[in-house]
């Protein structure tokens, strides 16, 4: 258990803690010199069943509140302090804020200096405290009366910190099992034989000496060379400890308060982030959209600005969804506590819960994406990912659903077993229903409007039915659909069963009849009135012959009654390809004219039939093309 302590300086925080545990957290010689804590101290107190506590000692002063935050993001109980002789002063109101915006529900208050004030005076206080934690997140916490000089109440004291120090280890292990590795960095120093160390608390997962680990933001890696927890020599240390990592391929000066030391598979660096957010009651006006703070998450601090999604404003002591548009990137993970101070740093606003570290630059306030995020704030990995499959209209990315988590894999139980997964990602099947649908009324409306085709490729299907699904899920989706017989995949062309009917034995002799002269013809193609009268058999027979073979995909009809073989519109689209390429994807039309050697009006013809079929894209005159394209391939 790691336990921090707050308050207002001067009412004891680093001599209570002296007492607690017999350390002196002030380390500087300026410390010393002004009698003040100025950065973080850390001092450790053995439990009887065998545990360490871990104290973080605060700096109280006003001017220190972003030193102190470095320190409260980590803290599993808050032990808030208040002189018996001042009562609550007013860093211990922004101390409370900072506890209470963070979500730090477990902790204690301590009247301190005791031995300076009547007992009328210290139950006065109480009193006051007690009234002052109503609607905290601390409310109702024990709050217990101490002399760090006469040792009263210290006793009291310490056997309630072992207790909720029992009460934590019960769920400590179930709690970080799955989530990998990562420490919020607050200190970097170089030892002489060692290296390099950087401390801090571990807010998930376990670590090991060896482990190969980054650094974000950055995108350096170390290698642990030794480790210290609570205080001792280590193999392994684990979450809610506080740890110093001794990092092998690091200099002192590429490390600093802020970064995050992890594991390789979810180093992550966000400069945007969507978060549930709670603007603290004290607050004299509502936050607004386009306000700017500066945030603080983990030991790190950043400019940001406030962009609120579900509310036109918030109100003291309210919550809402918003984005925060960080200026600089910070390692951010689901789950996170996040403060907000005022720009200036002179006053406490708001805090939450960090819902998802990818956020997006657009549609970020649409219903899908609030839904989306009502998905993310559900209390398990589990749950989140099976309602975020559940609502997600193009599916999840497990990988980075996974990394945003700070899961060392996505949790397996949470996919449905009618879930279309595929190449890392996965499909809800209500939306997988919903897309299967409209492939197939895309493919039906295609039909009727270029009846003489046998269908569109699946990338230009694709583009007609479902834009934003990903690639490879729209892959596995026309795979389940061909295996259900409910399309055809015909090489890169796709096309309902009943499109494409077989030919009749009269039709089928004039296919083999034909098939000749339409090698034959090259470039220039056939037409299907020298076709009829070479063959010798009636126009109006050869017509509907040559249109079926075309909806079977075993001629292409360029325009109306011109017919090419596919072998020979594979070489011309290959030449459309060689020409595009040296010209920056654009397939020139005296180019494509002369490579080919026909006129520019076939030429022409030729290029907009790939227009149509969606080998390329017209853009004003320009023949552009399409990467994701397999037609002739």
């Amino acid at each position: 258990m790691i336990v921090g302590t707050a308050g207002h300086i001067d009412h004891g925080k680093t001599t209570l803690v002296r007492a607690l545990t017999g350390v002196d957290t002030d380390r500087l010689p300026e410390e010393k010199q002004r009698g003040i804590s100025i950065e973080l101290g850390y001092a450790f107190l053995d439990t009887p069943d065998g545990q360490r506590i871990g104290f973080i000692d605060v700096p109280g002063h006003e001017r220190l509140v972003h030193t102190m935050v470095a320190g409260a993001s980590g803290i599993d109980f808050a032990l808030l302090l208040v002189a018996a002789d001042d009562g609550p002063m007013p860093q211990t109101l922004e101390h409370l804020a900072v506890l209470s915006l963070l979500g730090i529900a477990r902790g204690a208050v301590a009247i301190t200096k005791t031995d300076r004030a009547t007992p009328e005076r210290v139950q006065a206080v109480q009193a006051e405290v007690a009234a002052l934690l109503h609607g905290t997140a601390l409310a109702g916490a024990p709050i217990v009366a101490v002399s760090a000089h006469s040792g009263a109440g210290i006793d009291a004291l310490r056997a309630l910190l072992f207790e909720a120090a029992g009460a934590g280890q019960s769920s400590a292990g179930a709690r970080f099992d799955s989530e990998a590795f990562r420490l919020a960095i607050d200190r970097a120093f170089s030892l002489q034989g060692t290296g390099t160390v950087v401390t801090g608390t571990i807010h998930a997962g376990t670590v090991r000496v060896g482990d190969e680990l980054a650094i974000v933001p950055g995108r350096l890696r170390a290698r642990v060379r030794s480790l210290h927890a609570q205080n001792r020599a280590v193999e392994q240390a684990h979450a809610g400890q506080r740890c110093a990592v001794a990092v092998a391929g690091l200099g002192r000066d590429a490390v600093t308060r802020g970064q995050w030391l992890c594991a390789p598979g979810v180093a992550l660096a966000s400069e945007r982030i969507d978060l549930r957010l709670t603007l603290w009651p004290g607050e004299a006006r509502p936050l607004r959209s386009g306000t700017r703070v500066q945030a603080y998450l983990g030991a790190a601090h950043v400019n940001a600005t406030v962009a609120l999604l579900d509310a036109d404003a918030l109100a003291p002591g309210a919550s809402a969804r918003a984005q925060l548009v960080l200026h600089a990137p910070v390692g951010a993970w689901h789950g996170e506590r996040v403060l907000l101070r005022d720009a200036a740093a002179s006053r406490t606003l708001a805090g939450g819960r960090l819902l998802d570290p990818l956020a997006p630059a657009r549609y970020r306030r649409t219903p899908q994406r609030l839904t989306e995020l009502a998905a993310l704030g559900l209390p398990d990995a589990a749950e989140r990912l099976a309602a975020l499959l559940a609502v997600a209209p193009h599916g999840v990315d497990l990988l980075r659903f996974a990394t945003a988590q700070g899961l060392t894999a996505p949790p397996a139980d949470a996919l449905p077993g009618d879930a279309l997964v595929h190449d890392g990602l996965a499909l809800g099947s209500a939306q997988a229903q919903a897309l299967e649908a409209a492939t197939r009324h895309a493919l039906q409306t295609f039909h009727e409007r270029q009846a003489d085709e046998l269908g569109p490729d699946s990338a230009r299907l694709r583009r007609l039915s479902a834009p934003r699904l990903p690639q490879a899920l729209w892959q596995a989706l026309l795979a389940r659909l061909a295996a259900d017989q409910q399309l055809v995949l015909h090489g890169a062309v796709v096309h309902l069963p009943s499109h494409g009917a077989q030919l009749s034995a009269v039709e089928t002799r004039i296919a083999q009849k034909v098939a000749p002269a339409l090698a034959q013809a090259g470039h220039q193609g056939a037409w299907a009135r020298d076709l009829a009268r070479d063959a010798a058999e009636p126009e109006p027979l050869v017509r509907t012959t040559l249109a079926r073979l075309a909806r079977r995909g075993e001629l292409h009809q360029v325009v109306k009654d011109l017919y090419y073989p596919p072998d020979t519109l594979r070489r011309l689209a290959a030449l459309a390809r060689e020409v595009g390429a040296a010209h920056d994807g654009v397939v020139l039309a005296a180019e494509f004219r002369d490579a080919t050697d026909l006129g520019r009006k076939r030429a022409i013809q030729i290029l907009e039939y790939f227009d149509r079929v969606g080998l390329t894209r017209r853009i004003g005159d320009e023949h552009r093309l399409r990467n994701d394209c397999a037609l002739f391939s």
